[in-house]
């Protein structure tokens, strides 16, 4: 006979699969990296939503917990732990600075700082004691939420506070600075987890990262943050994190803009946060304008959004539009595209207050995209932010072939003094036909969107080497982790001059000005379907590449995926060369009037693009005459044609020994859907007040 399970307290040290009673609820405990969560004995640890297929409703969640984001959750622990090491860093040299300077200490230079100003953020005592120093609010609604009601902050020991880094309505620990010693400071570090659920997220920034001071786990939920008040007792965090529950927009714009005046005389000053994650269901478009205000100077904003139904399809050009500022690109590449919508609407965001983004590592992860930008205040980078705006003309109704325009010019210039400085100026328009310049057939607009860089080699490269020194127990998608990570560090390569140098330790700030000339990826068998031909070899197409000096790396968003920079119409000569050499098509299988038919045969010259389109490919289809190319962009597999005065031609040798990847270690780069029903779960639903 079996014996009955045990019952444990809330109380009692957390075990994985212990079965916690309280008020008269059994609990089970999930554990995922060093943090535990009690969800209902009666629930599934890992649920599967059911398909219907009649009229009956999947099972309603009380409380979203979706065991799917594990990646997510443990990619952001361990960037997030980066970017702090390297903030943390740099506020001890700051105060250091200032101790060594004579002119700095006690403000002697004429000007007054005030309390809670950015300058001065890392001055913030290190928080404790959440319970013995917790402030009852005055619950006056000033500055309440967008929805007329007011954010209310509970605690596990059921106080509230207007603590440090927040609005009116919450708790938050501190530590009285007349008892703290001089020698204990410490530098401040403070997140946000602003649509928390079950607080799993805030719980395992507290665990994982020894140098958070403070945690705030907000939900507009009461049961939501209810779970949240459980699992903080249970983890024993009630002297780091603080349970809110409050309208995550309203809170946000009361940590950027409640004055002075305003704050609890007996409570810690009010500061903005050094680190906000959002990861909603669906969209963080709404989140974005208060996010960006409510980050200190050089914070770091981390983003989710699992509407790629809306921002990486055609389906929704007009929902697309409001919640981004874009129209989305129809077409393989769609969800690089919608990377660069959902930065678009960051960049655009904190624009407006003088605020500059710099995308650290931007990721297309199964059926969302995560983004970590760091966002600081320079009103003469956010000049550049026009010319690093693009619009695209896209073909996705011939041979996938895309050319893009920028919207203003960031020029480098030189003052009569030598001086160099950039001028902005307007773009010249257009920079490409209606016409595609490959297959003749229309092309459709997308956009706009963010041209520059979304990825920081250093940074991605400081998160690959913290991977060895990291437990695999806690970090159970490590593998993932790693293959991910060095595909987007591959990808910063396209870009790399020769004179480039590794990076040290610290995450190097970008160009304001730089471009990525390669925004996109193509996928060779999508090609192969335009011109009707067998795909070649993954080595024999990166030897033809790399065989003509151009570079050619994979792209993380999606397994079989090439970046290059190569021109489009050099990716299509090869591919012209390959159906020659190696896969001829078969008789009748290319239609005339279709864009493989164009291809292959030649554009008419009616139909052409002046130049390059109708010139060039509409008298000898498999030649690419390299005096249209840019020089940059020009290889060094050319050969001359018989006869002198003949124009250049790119010669194609499809390699496998040059393309073959020269890997020392196995990686994980594409991992496959490891069950049925592999998505989103349904939106969190209960009661809200």
């Amino acid at each position: 006979m079996e014996s009955s399970p045990v019952l444990r307290g809330i109380e009692e040290l957390p075990t994985e699969g212990q079965l916690v009673s309280h008020n008269g609820k059994c609990f089970t405990t999930v554990k995922e990296g060093l943090a535990y969560i009690l969800i209902p004995a009666t629930a599934e640890p890992d649920p599967v939503p059911a398909k219907s297929s009649t009229t009956e409703e999947i099972q309603r969640q009380s409380v979203f917990y979706n065991p799917i984001q594990q990646f997510n959750r443990d990619l952001s622990v361990l960037a997030v732990k980066v970017f702090g090491e390297e903030s943390t860093k740099a506020k001890m040299g700051k105060r250091e600075r200032r101790a060594q300077d004579p002119a700095r200490k006690g403000n002697k230079r004429g000007k007054k700082r005030k309390i809670g100003d950015v300058d001065g953020g890392d001055d913030i005592p290190l928080v404790a004691q959440v319970g013995k120093a917790a402030i009852v609010a005055q619950g006056s609604g000033k500055g309440g939420d967008v929805n007329g009601t007011t954010g209310v902050a509970t605690t596990d020991q059921g106080t509230t506070d207007d603590g440090e880094g927040h609005g009116n309505g919450e708790a938050q620990p501190c530590q009285d600075q007349g008892t703290r010693a001089k020698g204990d400071w410490k530098p401040h570090f403070s997140i946000l987890d602003a649509l928390s659920a079950t607080g799993l997220r805030a719980l395992r920034y507290c665990q994982e990262i020894p140098f958070t001071t403070s945690v705030t786990a907000n939900d507009l939920s009461r049961e939501a943050t209810s779970s949240i008040n459980l699992n903080i007792k249970h983890n024993r965090l009630g002297d780091k994190i603080v349970s809110l529950t409050s309208n995550a927009i309203s809170h946000m714009y009361q940590a950027a803009h409640t004055k002075p005046s305003s704050w609890s005389k007996t409570g810690p000053p009010l500061s903005k946060y050094d680190v906000i994650d959002l990861d909603p269901y669906g969209t963080a478009a709404p989140f974005l304008d208060a996010a960006v205000q409510a980050l200190n100077d050089g914070g770091l904003l981390c983003a989710t959004c699992t509407d790629s139904g809306v921002f990486a399809s055609g389906g929704y050009p007009e929902k697309t539009y409001a919640l981004y500022g874009g129209l989305p690109i129809k077409g393989p590449y769609s969800h690089e595209g919608g990377l660069r919508l959902v930065l678009h609407a960051i960049a655009t965001s904190a624009a407006r207050y003088g605020l500059a983004i710099e995308p650290l590592l931007s990721l297309s992860i199964d059926f969302y995209v995560r983004v970590f930008v760091r966002v600081r205040r320079s009103p003469a980078e956010v000049k550049f932010l026009a010319g690093k705006t693009m619009i695209v003309y896209c073909c996705d109704q011939g041979c996938g072939a895309w050319r893009t325009q920028l919207l203003a010019r960031n020029k480098e210039t030189t003052d009569k003094k030598g001086n160099k400085y950039y001028k902005h100026s307007l773009a010249q328009a257009p920079s490409a036909s209606e016409h595609c310049e490959c297959c003749g057939f229309k092309t459709h607009l997308a956009g706009p969107m963010y041209a520059g860089p979304i990825q920081s080699r250093s940074f991605i490269q400081r998160v690959l080497d913290s991977l060895p020194g990291v437990s695999r127990e806690t970090y159970a998608t490590i593998d993932r982790i790693e293959g991910m990570l060095s595909t987007a560090l591959e990808e910063t390569a396209l870009t790399l001059q020769d004179t480039d140098v590794s990076v040290g330790l610290e995450t190097v700030h970008s160009d304001p000005s730089e471009i990525d000339t390669q925004p996109f990826y193509f996928i060779p068998n999508a090609l192969c379907k335009v011109i009707h031909c067998q795909g070649p070899p993954a080595d024999a197409l990166r030897g033809a590449f790399r065989h003509l000096g151009y570079r050619v790396t994979a792209s993380h968003c999606k397994a079989g995926s090439f970046k290059t920079n190569a021109s489009w119409p050099v990716v299509w000569h090869i591919f012209k060369e390959w159906v020659e050499q190696k896969s001829p098509i078969k008789e009748g299988a290319v239609k005339e009037g279709t864009a493989g038919w164009n291809i292959i045969k030649g554009l008419p010259q009616s139909r052409g693009v002046n130049g390059i389109g109708g010139e060039n490919l509409g008298k000898s289809a498999p030649d690419v005459n390299c005096s249209n190319i840019p020089e940059e962009q020009t290889g060094a597999g050319l050969e001359e044609r018989e006869g002198s005065g003949s124009p250049m031609k790119l010669v194609v040798l499809f390699d496998e020994a040059l393309g073959r990847e020269k890997e020392t270690k196995k990686i994980v780069r594409y991992q496959q859907n490891p069950r049925a029903n592999w998505g989103p779960l349904n939106m969190a639903k209960g009661p809200r007040k």
